[in-house]
């Protein structure tokens, strides 16, 4: 086992593991394990003071791991270790703890494990997921969601809002800044990925047949095919939302821009399931990524957990860091 090869000129990126009885410790662990060092980042681990033995074992079969109580004293060690943060603390303030060294530029990147709400809340804080943390810590107006993975990429113009609001909340300017930050992750891309168009889905059934079956689109195409063409943003649409992710149209697209959470995301994790994608959140001054799973509390100690998409996450943070 070589680990000489992790230096201190690298990226420094936070992993947050989440609920401390869902799967957020042991998939990262394995991820970790997976992985090894490399040369690119160091990583900073949060995880409960009580976490499983069995998989700190199998961290240290792969890895030189330093533990310390706090990210303060975490963020004064260099070197080739995995930082490993014991706490007590609940999840919900690891990640603002995070998010804030990472506005500070005291970290360049962060990984979440899966948080459920109901952990936000019990912590006393009043956000509502990840997002409404990281958007309060960065003063950031508007937070869009993507989602990455191997068959293709989505970004979510409105987020966790109920279906009766989303008609409303999508206007020019959300819609825009959406397309802003879906441009974002499309430079992000592999070349020959990135210079195919972004596919902007329609809101209602066959993209509003022209009128016939509702007005949004009629309102909102024809100012944001213009903005994106001033913009230099290649885009193609309304897409019939039905039709959109047949898997000949995959490879026409950079990525599809979904205007409510459900229509991007049915999609996606029926394609991709628990094996592989990733969660980027687009709109914030720094880096985040996350698993696309949530808790899976019922195989809570199980050992069954599959770290794909926490090895997904981790990646994709150090490669997003690397590029800024």
């Amino acid at each position: 086992m070589n680990r000489s090869y992790v230096s201190t000129n690298n990226v420094r990126i936070a992993i947050t593991t989440g609920d401390t009885d869902g799967i957020g410790f042991e998939v990262a662990a394995k991820a970790l394990y997976r992985m090894g060092p490399h040369s690119k980042a160091q990583y900073f681990l949060w995880r409960h003071d009580k976490a499983a033995q069995q998989y700190l074992k199998l961290i240290d079969k792969r890895w030189d791991r330093i533990t310390v109580d706090t990210l303060e004293d975490a963020l004064k060690i260099q070197g080739p270790y995995l930082i490993d943060i014991s706490s007590d603390l609940p999840p919900a303030a690891w990640v603002e703890k995070s998010a804030k060294a990472c506005f500070s530029g005291r970290l360049q990147g962060l990984a979440t494990g899966p948080l459920s709400k109901t952990a936000i809340l019990q912590a006393g804080f009043k956000d509502i997921g990840h997002t409404d943390i990281l958007k309060r810590v960065s003063k950031a107006q508007q937070v869009n969601m993507g989602f990455a993975g191997p068959k293709f990429n989505v970004v979510l113009a409105t987020g966790h809002i109920g279906v009766a609001q989303v008609a409303k909340k999508l206007t020019f300017d959300v819609l825009a800044k959406s397309l802003l930050n879906a441009e974002r992750l499309r430079r992000s891309l592999p070349a020959a990925q990135g210079k195919k168009p972004i596919a902007i889905l329609g809101l209602n059934p066959h993209a509003g047949e022209q009128g016939l079956i509702g007005s949004e689109e009629g309102l909102l195409f024809p100012k944001i095919l213009s903005f994106a063409k001033k913009n230099g943003i290649p885009v193609d649409g309304p897409l019939v939302p039905d039709a959109a992710f047949l898997p000949q149209a995959w490879r026409r697209y950079s990525l599809y821009l979904a205007l409510y959470h459900d229509q991007g995301l049915i999609p996606f994790k029926m394609i991709h399931g628990q094996d592989s994608g990733v969660h980027i959140s687009l709109g914030i001054p720094f880096v985040r990524t996350s698993v696309d799973h949530g808790t899976a509390k019922d195989i809570f100690g199980k050992n069954r957990a599959n770290p794909n998409s926490m090895s997904d996450a981790i990646r994709w943070a150090v490669k997003l860091a690397r590029q800024k």
